[in-house]
């Protein structure tokens, strides 16, 4: 839109589902699946006289997402009821918070293009989920209510992205810290990540903001994409024709790929808020936020940050990071081989990630290749013991038979010949067979240096050191 009168002012709501055994008011699974409304409790199916009881495993995994983004986390908080009627909500209201929410401020920093981004949070609160509905083909509808109760951080943004790019990126960003965090898989199909976008364009150079149009039903970075483009679209297009946008929730059908008006957009005063009579007041103090502090990994910027240290590009270290398994196998490895950090990147990235169907699961015990074996793999093929390609055969042969590097070697006598005697045999041969190609190199066609080497290696099973060998034809052919 460099080139556009309008600029796009965008804001994301984005709701986590938090990684916790059971509800956040009561005592039934938080887990994914199950048969329609196994899930279920009076308190989360909103029964008369039904009471609900915080989840401090809850809270504590929303104390540390504030506090991985530099939130300000409130000493007290309360939560607040939040009234609407939709079939998923059988209570008729929702326990979220209001004016006092956990966590204020704070920002997620993400890279785009290179360049490092950070985004304001206006606040972290939390919430118990709705249920389910399902709409069948032949028109009845359904709702399972195992998703009613299951605890939610919502993070809400300032107005502060500016492209369906940057905000795809950004809701990136907070499914990886997420997963860091282990407070959430951040499966945005099982609707453990989810987003509603808030979008509005106004004239560049503009201040005030614009009439925004609320986007749900976004379930992947590809949707988020695409229906943030399409609604600035639309509403470059009503301006154009000297109309107004509406303020209304627009539903995105990734199917067709537009948006359709679903309701007006519902003000606070809607939703007559007004304090949860059946909870207390949430007090954090300030040992706990100093256990909570404590238990924070190092968190992706930081870890990017170091691998630039070592020396890996900006694309590895950002490979590197995606996911923490992968950072803490990259780390381990290097452990064992600390001499060599971009070697261990390029295997770890070119050989091992090609090898997992899941990156979250490198860490676990039953990984055939685990990261001291891999950093013995390459130590013997930075020492010349192996060539890079045999070093490809040998991992292997390591990833389908369980086995170390050097067990591999020394049992099937797969190491490099570097007996000088072998080599300079093979090279005088290789040298005899081809006069003309020979003549070509000693009248100045150095390229063929190439050519001589890959017969020798050829004729040695690829087992030669190159180095001996590029030595032994130099000095053959003069």
């Amino acid at each position: 839109m460099s080139g556009d009168k309008y600029e796009a002012v965008i804001g994301l709501e984005v709701h986590v589902q938090l990684a916790t055994h059971t509800k956040i008011f009561s005592i039934s699974s938080a887990a994914f699946g199950g048969e329609p409304n196994a899930h279920t409790d009076p308190v989360c199916l909103g029964l008369p006289g039904a009471l609900p009881v915080l989840n401090r495993e809850a809270v504590d995994a929303a104390v540390r997402l504030g506090l991985a983004v530099g939130s300000h986390v409130r000493p007290r908080c309360r939560f607040a009821r939040k009234h609407y009627f939709y079939p998923d909500l059988p209570k008729g209201f929702q326990i979220s918070q209001y004016d006092e929410p956990l966590c204020e401020g704070g920002a997620v920093t993400f890279r785009l293009d290179g360049e490092v981004r950070q985004i304001r949070l206006t606040r972290i609160h939390m919430e118990d989920d709705a249920g389910k509905n399902i709409h069948d083909a032949s028109g009845v509808s359904f709702v399972d209510y195992n998703r009613a109760g299951v605890p939610l951080c919502e993070i809400v943004s300032e107005p502060d992205l500016r492209s369906a790019d940057e905000a795809a990126e950004y809701l990136r960003a907070i499914r990886t810290l997420v997963r860091y965090l282990g407070i959430s898989d951040g499966n945005m199909e099982e609707g453990s990540l989810r987003c509603d976008a808030n979008v509005s364009i106004r004239p560049r150079g503009e201040s005030k903001l614009g009439t925004k149009a609320e986007l749900k039903n976004i379930n992947s970075f590809k949707n988020v994409r695409d229906a943030i483009e399409h609604e600035i679209a639309r509403q470059k297009v009503l301006l154009g024709r000297g109309e107004r946008v509406v303020q209304e929730t627009r539903l995105w059908d990734p199917d067709r790929g537009i948006s359709a008006s679903m309701r007006s957009k519902e003000e606070a005063h809607d939703y007559r808020y007004f304090p949860e009579p059946d909870l207390p007041p949430v007090v954090v103090d300030e040992a706990w936020l100093l256990r909570a502090g404590a238990a924070l990994p190092e968190l992706p910027e930081a870890r990017h940050a170091r691998f630039l240290g070592l020396g890996l590009s900006a694309q590895d270290a950002q490979v590197l990071v995606a996911e923490r398994p992968i950072g803490d196998y990259f780390d381990q490895a290097l452990a064992a081989a600390p001499a060599h950090p971009k070697k261990i990147a390029n295997w770890l990235i070119n050989e091992v990630l090609g090898r997992v169907d899941d990156a979250r699961k490198l860490m676990d015990q039953d990984v055939p290749v685990p990261p001291a074996a891999l950093a013995e793999l390459v130590e013997l093929v930075e020492k010349g013991t192996l060539s890079g390609k045999l070093g490809k055969e040998v991992f292997g042969r390591m990833w389908q038979q369980r086995r170390r590097a050097g067990d591999i070697v020394a049992a099937e006598s797969v190491s490099l010949v570097s007996d000088t005697s072998v080599i300079e045999a093979a090279c005088q041969r290789v040298v005899e067979r081809s006069p003309d190609e020979a003549a070509r190199f000693r009248g100045g066609n150095v390229k063929l240096m190439g050519f001589f080497v890959g017969n020798v290696m050829k004729e040695t099973g690829g087992k030669a050191n190159p180095k001996i060998v590029d030595e032994i034809l130099r000095k053959l052919l003069g």
